[in-house]
């Protein structure tokens, strides 16, 4: 341990020591997003993987190493107990004996923030160091920030964190074409004016119409471009008339080292489904990231900042965020916490606040399965670290989450005290539940297919097959397939959220059912042939999935493929030797490979982009409204 620093100067050097911790991990943080881009260019995919499940364990390094730095060099002030955070209250001495200290730090530490770049990252960060060396009876403003203490409102990096471009005063096709070369790519493009053409054309057929642009009509594209997976993604919007219009150009990469412009996607939806809770995070790199996220709410206005926080990879972020809106939504409503609607679960305790649009999802002491809690905490690991491929709901992890006891209904609280109590604990007026996951709230997949007409039932199980498919170019098997364990989003996606049960692909062994030796081996309770731990059967899954005729007829027109040990076999396949399925998260239909003439032209194998013959000219006249 290092002598400590004089008692006057003490508050200041630990305030140093937590905003240096974080400045570590933000330029790691960036470090990550700036590496993205080499890799997408030399389309090294399996790369730009490990980029994305790397970084979501930079916070807690970083926290973890700020927190021993302090306990290191101010040894002193890590706790009443010497632990660096005690599990008990401190007895009231000791607790009193802190206070003036950490307020102080608090103090000194909002005043290093003056001119910080991410004060609100840095708060966060302070919270989470505090986290691990103090009680949670310091969990309140006067020793961390439950609430904000630096305004993010007009905070801009210098070049500000968007690019304008004005076509009316450079010509449509010059705009564009600088918006792309601003870019700054280091690989050269199969055809940019062809692609450009078609940009053009479909703004002019969904944002301008028929009318001239007005005077004011403007591009602003982020700095930043943003990776994930095998796409580059510009984001951006028109403004026209003073109306704001969304849009994203997904950047695809071809077998030769060529970039294309794949579609323009336009519209808050259709950013919102790149945005969405079940995809992976993107990797992008902002000097300002309170700058970015006032830019997409602009584009997504209905999204809440704390789930832009997540998508952007500041996971830890958006749970602050998150927590503050819970607090300021329990404080302007009155309805209760009550179990979720639905199957009960046999692992999980799901219950759910109507009027908020989220679950609470802890794991149960008393389980219907034979499976241990550090096993399902695995599995929820599993997912957080892997690719969702917009099929799987990411969660946010808490500990020590107060509820107000007002606030449940009281069949809540006996399910909560009779199934875990081990996570429960009394606190007076509230309960603390000790381990929660809470995710996007979703209609379970089996309510939905009760209430459905015939069209909307085949569209669900169609989504339903097209879920597991996805999930399985991604290396994932599901388990448990039963449609409970799935729900059905707002936008018509079907998401799969029980983990309990999930595997890689690989792990698993395909089998074919081998034919009875003997009518009594069919009559029999029991498999007449052996079954190892990771043997699956696809030819069962009929069993527990298409009882119900209209579902059969829908499953067997659309997915009877997923019930042939065959095509799971073949998939392995694939993945073991390496190949990363395209899975795009925007319909095939908007792509611009479909608007390409084929006479002439062939198809890139690796992307199914039109090559350049196909292309039409790029001296093709533009319609007059974009001259």
């Amino acid at each position: 341990m290092k002598p400590a620093a004089p008692v006057a100067m003490l508050p200041a050097a630990i305030a140093r020591a937590v905003l240096a911790g974080f400045d570590r991990h933000y330029g790691l943080f960036r470090y990550n997003a700036q590496q993205a881009k080499a890799r997408f260019e030399r389309g090294d995919w399996h790369a730009i993987r490990r980029l994305a499940s790397e970084r979501i364990a930079f916070y807690d390094q970083r926290v973890r190493e700020a927190a021993t730095r302090i306990e290191h060099e101010f040894g002193a002030i890590s706790g009443p107990d010497g632990s660096g955070g005690a599990a008990l209250p401190d007895p009231a001495g000791a607790a009193a004996a802190q206070d003036p200290l950490w307020q102080q730090v608090r103090r000194e530490y909002v005043a290093l923030l003056a001119e910080h770049r991410q004060p609100e990252l840095a708060e966060t960060f302070f919270n989470s160091v505090c986290a691990k060396i103090l009680h949670r009876t310091y969990f309140h403003n006067a020793f961390i920030f439950v609430r904000p203490a630096v305004a993010t409102d007009y905070l801009d990096s210098e070049p500000p964190s968007y690019r304008v471009h004005y076509p009316l005063a450079e010509g449509w096709q010059p705009a564009l074409h600088r918006m792309i070369v601003d870019l700054g790519f280091a690989c050269p493009f199969v055809d940019v004016d062809r692609d450009l053409d078609l940009v053009l054309q479909t703004l002019e057929a969904q944002v301008l119409g028929e009318e001239a642009p007005a005077v004011d009509c403007q591009l602003q594209v982020l700095r930043g471009l943003f990776f994930r997976n095998k796409g580059a993604y510009l984001i951006g919007r028109v403004v026209n008339d003073s109306e704001l219009i969304p849009f994203a150009i997904p950047i695809l990469r071809d077998s030769q080292g060529r970039l294309y412009l794949d579609a323009l996607l336009v519209g808050s939806d259709r950013i919102e489904a790149l945005f969405n809770f079940s995809r992976a995070y993107f990797m992008v790199d902002m000097d300002v990231p309170s700058a970015y996220v006032r830019f997409l709410k602009t584009l997504m206005p209905t999204k809440p900042e704390s789930e832009l926080y997540t998508m952007l990879g500041l996971a830890k972020q958006g749970k602050t965020l998150f927590y503050r809106d819970l607090l300021q939504h329990l404080h302007n409503s009155h309805d209760r916490f009550i179990l979720a609607p639905g199957i009960r679960g046999l692992v999980m305790l799901v219950f759910t606040l109507p009027s908020f649009p989220y679950v609470f999802k802890l794991i149960r002491d008393k389980r219907g399965k034979d499976v241990s809690r550090e096993h399902i905490e695995e599995r929820y690991q599993l997912v957080k670290f892997h690719d969702r491929v917009g099929r799987m709901a990411d969660t946010w992890e808490y500990s020590g989450v107060p509820f107000p006891k007002s606030r449940v209904d009281t069949r809540l609280l006996q399910e909560l005290l009779d199934s875990a109590p081990s996570m429960i604990e009394d606190d007076g007026d509230s309960i603390v539940i000790r381990h929660l996951y809470i995710e996007r709230r979703m209609v379970p997949l089996n309510l939905h297919l009760e209430r459905a007409d015939d069209a909307e039932r085949e569209r669900a199980v169609i989504e339903y097959g097209q879920a597991i498919k996805e999930m399985v170019a991604a290396n994932i098997f599901p388990g448990d397939m039963l449609y409970k364990n799935f729900g059905m989003t707002r936008q018509g996606r079907v998401v799969f959220y029980d983990y309990d049960e999930i595997a890689y692909l690989t792990d698993c062994n395909f089998r074919r059912i081998p034919e009875a030796r003997t009518p009594e081996d069919e009559m029999a309770s029991e498999p007449w042939y052996p079954v190892a731990p990771n043997d699956v059967f696809p030819e069962e899954f009929g069993t527990f999935l298409l009882g119900d005729p209209r579902v059969r007829r829908a499953f067997m027109a659309h997915h009877a493929d997923l019930l042939d040990p065959q095509y799971w076999q073949l998939r392995q396949r694939r993945v073991r030797a390496g190949l990363l399925e395209d899975v795009f998260p925007y319909p095939d239909a908007l792509r611009f490979r479909h608007r390409l003439a084929p006479a002439g032209g062939s198809t890139d194998a690796a992307t199914g982009a039109a090559a350049a013959p196909a292309a039409p000219s790029s001296n093709a006249p533009l319609s007059r409204s974009l001259t």
